[in-house]
């Protein structure tokens, strides 16, 4: 057992190997996928806490740790001009890092009134990470159930979701941690179980595809020059060109924010864009203004060079796309440096809406970068025929960013049973069946075009009826049975 050290702090050995356990947890997060890293790491971390009078701490550090593994790509947009903002990226990773973990540290503190600290530990860790997608707008990003991902084991969250597959990984992590004959066999078992239903899931046949034609372009437009107004011309001629490539599609498809130019002031473009589909409509990323306002949104070009539909992305990212509570600051003190509602930065859309492409293409839900993170995102609405999430990931270089972005991208469509169309300007570009497989895709950071199969979608899923509901009730089982005030012995 780790010794205490004064005011409960256990010490810098202590919080070391703490820290140590939270980036082998991390491990498990995409690219790397090592879930056989994450599990052991996560079980030892258990164990340790559960033997600790000072879990608060050992899971401070340990959730720094982790965070600062998993999320590594939050220096790149600090690095597009990293003259100017290069000196920032540390601190952003260690802020980010142990703001992050003070999830962690709150289940530690929680396991305190368990129990068993060890189980009371996980189950707290699997609470927080469902909170963590809530609480100020939310970011799920990197929770533990996530390094199931790239095995069948993630087939599971089409019954519960993310936050399922962690509280399934914490409950494991717990069994493993209590080091005995029972709860690791019942561990091993349930794993097995999992994974077995995932592989036979797998194996079952899919509905055929819709005899249609998507193109997907990605025109790898570097972040750095992304915006120069010497290049725009250059950008826009990629995009036009490979739009125009015979034969072709029903459907060309452009990433986030792919136009350099306003749509509103340069009305002739929609023409442009229109031959260059050649008769089929064409979905743009591009930013819409209008006067003082700004919005992050899609549009569909129709053949005649007008816009049919747009949409306004609604779930924005702070301090990325806007300054949180920048606008109640213009209203009610007449402070315009953050407002977003006179220039700096992106207003929100009203929320989920469909884009009806036709009887033969059906309706897709957009989701424009970040909302794709968020399952609570896809409801809302009816329910659509496929997803499609359009997305500029250049601003997080090539390292684990834009993986993990489309990892847990891959997660929506299993969770709603749905195929989702994903592209982006550098990549990952690719189309993902409703079981969440890969049915083709483009070389990351090239700029070239993808002409693809639209998959089916399979039945709703029991998750994209009942959302967290389930996961809930067995979380409150959990924390009635763990958290219960121990009876104090009769004087």
């Amino acid at each position: 057992m780790l010794r205490r050290t004064r005011a409960g702090w256990p010490g810098l050995r202590g919080v070391g190997l703490a820290a140590v356990l939270g980036v082998l947890a991390a491990c498990g997060q995409a690219p790397l996928g090592a879930w056989y890293l994450s599990l052991p790491a996560l079980a030892a971390l258990c164990w340790l806490i559960g033997r600790s009078p000072a879990p608060i701490w050992l899971a401070w550090f340990a959730g720094a740790g982790y965070f600062a593994a998993a999320l590594n790509w939050i220096v790149q947009p600090f690095m597009v001009d990293a003259a100017r903002d290069g000196w920032m990226a540390p601190f952003a990773l260690v802020l980010m890092a142990f703001g992050m973990a003070l999830f962690w540290a709150l289940a530690g503190c929680l396991s305190r009134y368990s129990r068993n600290a060890a189980l009371g530990f996980a189950v707290a860790l699997a609470a927080t990470d469902l909170l963590r997608g809530y609480v100020l707008t939310g970011f799920p990003w990197a929770l533990i159930g996530h390094i199931w991902i790239d095995t069948p084991v993630a087939q599971l969250s089409a019954f519960i979701g993310p936050s399922g597959l962690s509280l399934l990984t914490a409950v494991l992590a717990a069994g493993l941690a209590l080091r005995r004959p029972l709860p690791v066999g019942l561990a091993a078992a349930t794993l097995a179980a999992a994974w077995g239903y995932g592989a036979w899931t797998l194996a079952q046949p899919m509905p055929a595809d819709r005899p249609v034609t998507l193109r997907l372009v990605q025109p790898n437009a570097e972040q750095q020059a992304k915006w120069d107004p010497a290049l725009a011309q250059q950008f826009f001629d990629r995009l036009l060109s490979l739009t125009a490539a015979k034969p072709t599609p029903d459907l060309v498809i452009w990433p986030e924010t792919a136009l350099p130019y306003l749509l509103d002031r340069h009305p002739e473009i929609g023409g442009m864009i229109a031959s260059a589909g050649g008769g089929a409509p064409v979905a743009i990323g591009m930013q819409r203004v209008e006067g003082d306002k700004a919005w992050n949104s899609l549009a569909v070009i129709v053949p005649d060079g007008m816009t049919s539909a747009t949409y306004d992305k609604h779930h924005l990212v702070p301090f990325g796309e806007y300054i949180p509570f920048g606008d109640a600051l213009f209203q009610w003190a007449n402070i315009s440096a953050f407002a977003s509602q006179v220039g700096n930065g992106y207003m929100a859309g009203p929320g989920p809406q469909l884009l009806d492409f036709g009887p033969k293409l059906g309706r897709a839900l957009p989701l424009i970068c970040y909302e794709a993170v968020f399952p609570q995102d896809l409801r809302g609405t009816e329910r659509p025929d496929w997803l499609l999430q359009i997305t500029n990931d250049a601003w997080f270089g090539r390292w684990t960013g834009p993986f993990q972005h489309a990892a847990q991208a891959r997660l929506r469509a299993i969770e709603q049973g749905l195929p989702l169309v994903r592209v982006g300007n550098t990549g990952v570009t690719a189309v993902y069946d409703a079981r969440g497989r890969i049915t083709a895709s483009l070389p990351f950071e090239i700029a070239s075009y993808l002409d693809a199969a639209l998959p089916a979608a399979l039945p709703i899923t029991p998750y994209a009826r009942f959302g967290e509901i389930p996961v809930l009730v067995l979380l409150a089982g959990l924390a009635a049975a763990l958290f219960r005030p121990r009876k104090r012995p009769k004087p």
